[in-house]
């Protein structure tokens, strides 16, 4: 081998050192501006509702705002009590988790522990399809099927044994949180049921195996060592479906009305805080005046109780997570 043919095999493997520091330079500027950008927005977003909540609290009282009973910013008489909102927006959301999370969790077990692993392929894909459904498109749904369905009249003879009995839920009006909530929880019941799939999914297999030793049986083992060891990631699906719900806009906008109404009677027409944000913003409302600024209030008591959640689920994670080798 002469000593140019020599020299050219030793260069194929030397790489262009400046060249690739240079590149590596560009790829580390290009993912640090796309970094940058996620965080200036959310700085951005966070200092727009700091900035017009305080504009908002110089010209009403916190402690009004904590205590009073009525939300009437748009009426000559305004009062800003957000529990009115709250209330509302808590019952939506209660409602749903009470259908989301028994749905959604036990889909999640027949996915993980009793379908095939093609039935686990076929009806995953199928089930995710809800969560592309529009929300308008669930709103209509329960204002214009859920409502009525849960309104029909029941039969003579029930009501000639139960006069109050007129209909299949007494006392239903046609806007209502029940029916909401419902829905609802049928729109954010994916998100429970693939996450705490992939949850319990991840568990191992010698868990299972350590427990059929031992002489339990499937059941046993699902509630007894599977859900156990997957609480971390299921209570992570739960309080993020929470957070999708409280946020929601279309559909408590649509089926459960705008009437701002303290309580927790399912079966009234309530105003949740993402409604009267939807109200507000219709263009009615004149830019800079107190009403207009108590869009960015609740949604600065929106975001704070999104934030709990989230705080409160990254606290859980870490204290319960499961690892194993």
């Amino acid at each position: 081998m002469t000593l140019d043919q020599s020299n050219k095999k030793v260069s194929l493997w030397q790489p262009n050192r400046p060249k690739s520091k240079l590149i590596e330079l560009i790829i580390k500027i290009i993912f640090g501006s796309f970094a940058f950008v996620s965080i200036a927005t959310t700085m951005g977003i966070v200092l727009t509702l700091i900035f017009n909540t305080v504009d908002f609290f110089k010209e009403v009282s916190f402690l009004h705002y904590l205590t009073d009973t009525k939300w009437t910013p748009l009426f000559s008489s305004a009062n800003f009590g957000i529990f009115v909102l709250i209330s509302a927006t808590v019952l939506s959301s209660v409602i749903a988790i009470v259908v989301a999370l028994p749905l959604g969790l036990l889909s999640a077990i027949c996915l993980s522990e009793y379908a095939t692993e093609r039935t686990r392929k076929i009806l995953k894909p199928i089930l995710e399809i809800l969560a592309g459904v529009p929300t308008v498109v669930y709103g209509y749904f329960a204002l214009l099927f859920l409502t009525p369905l849960l309104r029909l009249p029941m039969p003579e003879w029930v009501q000639n044994i139960i006069p109050a009995w007129d209909q299949f839920i007494p006392g239903l009006q046609g806007f209502n949180s029940l029916s909401a909530g419902i829905v609802l929880g049928i729109m954010i019941m994916p998100l429970v049921a693939s996450l705490s799939e992939d949850a319990i999914y991840a568990v191992p297999q010698s868990l299972r195996d350590g427990a059929y030793a031992l002489g339990a049986t499937k059941r046993e083992v699902i509630i007894s060592v599977v859900l156990p060891a997957a609480l971390s990631g299921i209570v992570s699906s739960l309080i993020l479906a929470i957070s999708r719900a409280i946020g929601e806009t279309m559909i408590v906008a649509l089926a459960a009305g705008q009437n701002p109404r303290l309580g927790l009677n399912p079966f009234v027409p309530v105003m949740t805080m993402t409604a009267f944000i939807v109200q507000v913003s219709l263009g009615d409302t004149p830019a800079g005046s107190i009403a207009y600024k108590t869009i960015y209030a609740v949604g600065m008591t929106l975001f704070l109780i999104t934030l709990v959640l989230n705080i409160f689920s990254f606290w859980f994670v870490r204290r319960f997570r499961e690892k194993y080798d």
